[in-house]
């Protein structure tokens, strides 16, 4: 008789290679993250770093700047600069000049851009792809270029030295007409045709139908065509001869060629911390509309 003796389970060790690649890989993540955080931190350091300056010397004494400037921590810190902002020369009346301007600016610009945006992408009519192919030519056309022609045009109707010289020739924007016709291209046809059915006619399908849904996409190009049209320099520079209609980028720079203005470095660098505020808030306030509308227009949800 053959005997068989009894068999013996032999424990196996858990494989423990997994565990060092996982291990791993969850180190290689660290370092990435690490990495792009140290990246992005240097990169926020140079856009702030102007920033930083310029508040320096806004708080510090005009007297301190006359023997030193660089320097990131105010010395002899004063609000005197910036109580002052609006105390010398036509400070407040060019920022109502650039308030008004950029105002309206942006909203005929949204309002024109987003029309023509709707027409360009839902309306057939005759000869539309030369057209939109001619708007679209305006963005490689520099604006420096038609200075010398919009310049003469606007003297032979003697508009120089007046708002609508400042805001007309900003209104035409290639861009902002790309944008809209690209969001409006994707919006569902059965949209259009459910506003049909329920009796719509096609100004009121366009307003009460189209334009809230595009209001990402309006609020994106509102925010881009007012830091535009606020930083502008070059138009209201030749446009506007007479002081009281310059706008906030002209006026601070009229007063450089002040000798007694310039020599008031700290007073000059508060006008342009409270001159660049607008941007800061409105840039706050819309931004996630911004990204949002942005990621539309681009093909995102």
């Amino acid at each position: 008789m053959t005997s068989v003796a009894p068999t013996r389970t032999v424990a196996v060790p858990a494989p423990t290679a997994p565990r060092r690649t996982r291990g791993s890989s969850g180190l290689r993540r660290a370092s990435a993250a690490s990495w792009y955080h140290i990246a992005m931190i240097v990169a926020a350091l140079v856009w702030l770093l102007p920033m930083l300056w310029m508040t320096s010397l806004a708080l510090s004494d005009n007297a301190a700047l006359t023997r030193e400037t660089q320097f990131l921590i105010p010395r002899d810190i004063t609000l005197d600069n910036l109580l002052g902002v609006f105390s010398v020369g036509l400070t407040s009346r060019w920022f109502l000049n650039s308030a008004v301007v950029s105002i309206v600016t942006t909203v005929l610009t949204v309002l024109l851009c987003a029309m023509a945006g709707y027409a360009f992408a839902r309306i057939d009519f005759r000869g539309k792809a030369i057209v939109y192919a001619s708007v679209l030519a305006g963005l490689m056309i520099p604006k420096e270029a038609m200075f010398v022609p919009l310049f003469t045009m606007v003297a032979d109707v003697q508009m120089h030295n007046t708002y609508a010289a400042l805001i007309l020739p900003r209104i035409a924007a290639p861009l902002g007409v790309f944008l809209m016709t690209q969001f409006f291209s994707k919006v569902p046809h059965e949209v259009e045709e459910a506003a049909r059915i329920d009796g719509a006619g096609p100004w009121r399908t366009f307003f009460f139908i189209m334009l809230p849904l595009a209001r990402p996409a309006m609020i994106a190009l509102a925010i881009f065509t007012f830091v535009q049209t606020w930083n502008d320099y070059l138009w209201p520079l030749v446009s506007a001869t007479r002081s009281e209609m310059f706008t906030i980028t002209t006026g601070l720079a009229s007063l450089q060629g002040n000798f007694a203005q310039a020599t008031e470095l700290g007073s000059l660098m508060a006008r342009g911390l409270v001159g660049s505020l607008p941007l800061l808030i409105i840039f706050l306030l819309f931004q996630r509309h911004l990204i949002r509308g942005i990621s539309m227009t681009s093909g995102g949800k």
